[in-house]
């Protein structure tokens, strides 16, 4: 042996070969104290161990907390076993670490409510994770009081060369960040990164002589393209080779195609960090079996297309573009619509267990974190409502549970999706004149700022990225658009303002209005005012300090935004008329608060919410007169603020599900609608005008011919949001095809 020789690591095993790192005694030296001095690592620092130590990752944990005498707590629990969280909470652990895999666990489990007071940092590193999550765990460590650090490196770096400062990865959720201390980067010609630092690896062993090498290499190749940014920070655009990352694992896939060739299967490998997919010309062995051995990947990580031969463009190499456009079409139908009718056979599939008995588990059946969030996931559509503990329990236990969904049983449902199916049924069931409670529109906007603050407030807020609020303004606007277009030309009943989406600015009100009223230019309000909403959200988060101050204070500062909104309401600019209800300055706050609930992490928050709440819709200035309207906005505010999730039947849940989300498109199409019926078979229907004001009253609310009404208004709509998806998907599938085929025209030699 090499008296330098420390230490031998594998690779992460791309094709299977018994391929070694070699580290030197000065490699985990000096890797271990750049990440302590980084990571800020004292005496005080307790890390619990979630990866294991045979992982370059893992142990690099290990050796950066001997270094500056902090303990670890070890342990072989997953992060899916509330004994670990406990175990933390016990130890005072101030940090963990996971790759993006441990996230995807750490979002099934909700880790997000989880009470962890000696928590310091959360580092992420084994494989890239998304920006939107990054976005997404960093905010949240902002509002839990630790920090999220994204770091990159590889075995041959002794696991680590870069690191995102944690006060920068809100403005760069995508780069790697910087150097470790002690390390630097740069660029060669063709744009591939190369380390050099102290931590670089001895070289390869690949035979016992090589054991007795000395160092064979002073710098390291990372096969990554990347580029230098303005800002300083390191960002990878792309790989020189042709790699994945699957679940922690490094995949060649040109070696992958040799190795497998070696095993008489010719195949041709693509694929993304989520999942690969193997062509293969028709072979006597299962590819998918063959890779899974090899890599130690869950089956349900590999995609199969057999094929009679392998695509080949004109010039005789590998058509990469075009296994990528069979796969999507041939491997479509194993999502959730072809999933597993039972336990035993979806175990048996994922795990690939031979055989499965009524007393195995999850855990005796040899899953683990690789297999969990696909088991999960598959066994959530199964069962509906899936055990917190479905993990430890036993094949017929849950097979029972399974076979007792028909029972009536109830099932959770998150609260926003509850409230949407239910606010889009009032209204429907309003403008026909089965009913007189109003008000679902206007918790409809409370629920679409809730629905904002969670999912689309961090993209936008980390760095002025409004691309995915630009794109959720859009997936509203182009379908009104050519909805209210369409009843411009069949009704006759709207203006061109209406259909650009700014009629309230000069709809008619008071002695303007008709006899009975209304005005139906008044019938997409809610749509105005939601966009208008989200334009206004998305300018105002562009402004830099705007960011910060959500950053820094995002309760406070949706409370700000919310004291605004509710001086307009209390103090309106556009008049006093009977349309000022549906204008923005009076319905502005639903939106505010809605932002404001998603935003509470205390108990004295949500008091101060449910003061807003009741004020904002109980007293004078709002709806006076209609107090069924204020009853309805108050209830649907309140449970907003207080209720996570409801229960509903089982037979009901799917239906809920679909009517909250084609709540859009039955609100654009169910005036239209409703005008049409009228003209069919009149009167069918009150007019959606006397009915939406609320001056006209059906004879009997009971009428067969007014439920009828209301299901045609609701089915049109959830029609036109399946025609509207359906061609959304194609769209996207067209642009991924495109850049399948750029992406690998590009690595093909």
């Amino acid at each position: 042996l090499h008296p330098d020789l420390a230490l031998l690591l594998s690779t992460s095993g791309s094709t299977g070969s018994p391929k070694l790192v070699r580290l030197s005694y000065e490699n985990l030296d000096s890797n271990a104290k750049a990440i302590a001095q980084y990571l800020g690592i004292d005496g005080t620092d307790r890390a619990i161990t979630v990866l294991p130590l045979s992982y370059c990752y893992g142990l690099s944990v290990l050796h950066s907390h001997l270094a500056r005498g902090a303990a670890v707590v070890v342990t072989g629990l997953s992060v899916v076993d509330p004994d670990l969280w406990d175990l933390a909470r016990t130890s005072e652990a101030t940090s963990f670490a996971g790759v993006p895999y441990t996230f995807d666990l750490l979002d099934r489990i909700g880790f997000a409510d989880l009470e962890l007071p000696g928590l310091r940092y959360v580092t992420q590193a084994g494989g890239k994770m998304g920006a939107d999550r990054v976005r997404r765990f960093a905010e949240l460590g902002r509002r839990r009081g630790w920090d999220l650090v994204v770091m990159y490196g590889q075995t041959e770096a002794t696991a680590r060369m870069a690191y995102l400062p944690p006060d920068r990865v809100l403005d760069a959720p995508e780069a790697i960040g910087q150097p470790i201390p002690g390390g630097k980067f740069t660029i060669d010609g063709d744009s591939e990164l190369i380390y050099h630092g102290p931590n670089v690896m001895l070289g390869y062993a690949q035979t016992v002589d090589d054991l007795a090498a000395g160092r064979d290499v002073d710098c390291l190749h990372t096969g990554d393209l990347a580029r230098r940014r303005e800002d300083g920070l390191y960002e990878i655009v792309g790989r020189r080779s042709r790699f994945l990352k699957l679940f922690g694992l490094r995949v060649d896939l040109d070696q992958l195609e040799q190795s497998l060739l070696a095993e008489g299967i010719e195949a041709l490998c693509i694929g993304d960090d989520a999942r690969l997919v193997v062509a293969v010309a028709r072979s006597r062995l299962d590819p998918a079996s063959v890779i899974c051995a090899k890599l130690g990947l869950p089956a349900a990580a590999v995609g199969t297309v057999v094929l009679d031969e392998l695509p080949r463009n004109a010039n005789g190499k590998p058509d990469y573009a075009a296994v990528a456009r069979l796969a999507e079409s041939r491997l479509a139908n194993t999502g959730p619509a072809a999933e597993k009718s039972d336990v035993r056979g979806l175990y048996r599939e994922i795990l690939g267990a031979d055989e499965v008995m009524d007393s195995d588990t999850f855990v005796s059946l040899g899953g683990d974190s690789l297999s969990f969030v696909e088991t999960s996931r598959r066994l959530e559509n199964l069962l509906e409502t899936l055990p917190t503990d479905w993990y430890l329990m036993t094949v017929a236990e849950l097979e029972r549970t399974a076979r007792g969904r028909p029972r009536g049983l109830l099932a959770w449902q998150e609260l926003s999706t509850v409230l949407r199916a239910v606010a889009i049924v009032l209204v429907c069931a309003n403008h026909v004149g089965l009913s007189h409670l109003f008000g679902g529109a206007h918790v409809l906007l409370a629920a679409a700022g809730y629905s904002f603050a969670r999912f689309q407030l961090n993209a936008v807020a980390a760095g002025g990225r409004i691309r995915p609020l630009v794109r959720s303004i859009a997936r509203i606007t182009v379908p009104s658009v050519l909805v209210i277009a369409t009843g411009y030309v069949i009704t006759r009943q709207y203006q061109v303002w209406n259909i650009l989406l700014i009629e309230h600015f000069f709809a008619p009100d008071g002695p303007e209005l008709g006899p009975d009223g209304w005005d139906p230019v008044w019938n997409y309000w809610f749509i105005e005012v939601l966009v208008l909403a989200l334009v206004l959200s998305a300018v105002l988060l562009s402004i830099p300090a705007a960011r910060r101050l959500e950053r820094a204070w995002p309760f406070g500062f949706a409370v700000g935004l919310l004291g605004i909104c509710l001086f307009l309401r209390f103090e309106p600019i556009a008049g006093d008329g009977p349309m000022e209800l549906y204008r923005p300055v009076a319905t502005g706050w639903l939106f505010a608060l809605g932002w404001a609930a998603a935003r509470t992490t205390r108990y004295r928050h949500r008091l101060l919410l449910t003061a807003a709440a009741v004020g904002g819709a109980m007293l004078p200035g709002f709806s006076d007169g209609d107090n069924g309207r204020k009853l309805v906005v108050a209830c649907g505010l309140l449970l907003l603020i207080w209720v996570t999730r409801l229960p509903v039947p089982f037979g009901l849940r799917r239906v809920t599900a679909v009517l909250a989300s084609a709540s859009l498109l039955i609100y654009l199409t169910q005036p239209l609608t409703l005008f049409l019926l009228d003209r069919v078979q009149s009167p069918l229907v009150d007019q959606p005008s006397v009915a939406a004001s609320g001056a006209g009253h059906p004879g009997v609310l009971q009428d067969l011919r007014l439920v009828v009404a209301t299901v045609i208004a609701l089915a049109v709509g959830v029609v036109a949001w399946k025609a509207y998806e359906f061609v959304l998907r194609h769209l996207m599938r067209l642009r991924r095809y495109q850049l399948h085929a750029r992406q690998h025209d590009g690595v093909v030699p």
